[in-house]
Parts: structure tokens; sequence; C-alpha cells
């Protein structure tokens, strides 16, 4: 990852969630800046935050809640993906045992991909949703009883007075979560890219559109359908192809379909 630009770099806080940990296997510490939602994206609409970096889809439920907002950006430029696997800490107060926890808290994307071993090792606590991993683990520090816990990354327990109880819940290639980092300045053609682009269609025309991709000999990776908040039958969808964008047939396919809106290119991972 390139740390030569200049600026913060906004994740969703509160710091101990699982975007907190992305980035710290991404950047410096010394660089990242924990905003709520609605000031990420204003913060990176604004240019007040270099770089934003937001979870977009999950192998267990898909997209995220966030990818909407990415793509209602008025001008957003993708320059880096990351994938992780994810395994879940149960994080509490010193001093908890297990059998003490009647109330659990974690953000509702996480209670999914926890719910096989939640169902079999703890069926009866409470479930409570909350805003992110962060905001779980800092409610449960704040209890003033003993019979809370949270799911998160284990880095909750390095930034507040918490310990973990179980460690690599879920974890394996089933629970992959990805990341955008969103930027400035489209990443150079590296071989081995991927682009990201949106389209808005109505359902009578997608697939002749899809089918000028296979003819055009670009791959199509992946594509997630998102509403279109106008009507029934038209749709927004995220189309994710091999190569890049400014690179050989794909950049001639992009060129003669302007419908295409690039969102960015970068190095596949």
């Amino acid at each position: 990852m390139n740390h030569a630009l200049a600026g913060p770099i906004g994740y969703l806080g509160p710091a101990g969630s699982w975007t907190h940990q992305a980035c710290l296997d991404l950047f410096d510490a010394k660089d990242l800046v924990p905003l709520s939602r609605e000031a990420l994206f204003a913060g990176y609409a604004e240019g007040q935050v270099e770089r934003a970096c937001v979870p977009v889809t999950t192998s267990v439920v898909g997209v995220t809640p966030y990818l909407d907002a990415v793509l209602a950006l008025p001008q957003v430029t993708v320059v880096a993906e990351y994938p992780r696997m994810l395994g879940y800490s149960l994080l509490a107060q010193p001093g908890t045992r297990r059998d003490d926890i009647v109330e659990v808290h974690a953000h509702p994307v996480a209670f999914e991909e926890v719910e096989p071993w939640l169902a079999r090792e703890m069926p009866q606590v409470r479930r409570v949703a909350a805003a992110s991993g962060g905001a779980a683990a800092r409610t449960v520090s704040d209890s003033a009883t003993r019979d809370k816990a949270s799911f998160g990354p284990r880095a909750g327990s390095t930034v507040y007075p918490l310990v973990s109880l179980v460690d690599g819940i879920e974890e394996g290639p089933h629970n992959v979560t990805r990341w955008w980092v969103l930027g400035r300045q489209m990443p150079a053609p590296t071989g081995h890219d991927k682009t990201s682009m949106v389209l808005d269609t109505s359902d009578t025309q997608l697939s002749g559109i899809l089918a000028a991709f296979g003819q055009a000999g670009v791959q199509i990776l992946t594509i997630y359908e998102r509403p279109s908040r106008k009507t029934l039958d038209t749709h927004r969808y995220l189309i994710e192809v091999a190569g890049h964008a400014r690179q050989g047939a794909l950049a001639a396919f992009l060129d003669a379909h302007r419908e295409l809106r690039v969102l960015g290119a970068y190095p596949r991972r």
C-alpha cells in the first residue's frame, strides 16, 4: 500500500472494529482517524480525509450496509481492495465467566457471521445490535455489570480494558470481508488488476449489456444488484471485471459504453 499520499485516513469508528483492524494491517496507526458513518463519507466527499476505508462485501451476507453509500458518492475512486479472513473474539470485562454473560453486543453482520457458534455455544443470550465492533466493545467496557460481552476482533481488547474469553470464532475461508480503500488517483496497471463499475439500467436492457462484455472479451468476476430507488423494473448493478480500466480490450469497451461509471481500477487480491 502506498504511504506517500498526505492527509488522514478515515475509517468507520470507534476504534476496536474490524475496519480499524484492516486499517492497522494496511497503514501506519498514526494516520488513522475513526469517524462516524456520516462523517466518514462527508469527509471523503469534501476532501477532509485523503483516503477512506469501507467494508463493502462479505462471503456470508454479500454486500454490506455501506456499499450503497459508496455508490451514492458523486465522485469516488477505489484505489485498493483488501480481503481478510475473519475470526471473532468474545470480549468481556476481566473476571467475567462465560456463564455470567446474559447479553452480547455486535454489528448485525457480525451476528450473521458468528451465528453457527452462537447458536451452538450460547443459545440463550440476548443479542443487541451495535453500530460496529468497536462500539460493541466500548459498551461492554462501560457497563457497570459483568454480564455483557461483544463480538469483534481481538484488537478490541487492546483499545478497551477487556479480555478475550474465546478466539477464532467461525474463522475460515467461508468468513471473509472485503474492504475498499477510497482515494484520489487511479493506480497504474500492474498486470493483475480488477475494475469496479456501476450500471443503472432497466431489466429489459440488462441482458444485452452483459452479452456485450463477453463479446468484447471482458471477463466479469462478480455482479451485485442494488435497488435503483426509482422504479421496480430498474436496478443498479456493481459489476467487477478482470483487467485495468485504462488498458487493452477493457479500455476500448468502456470507451464504447459510457453508461458504465468506473469506480476504480486497482490490484486484484
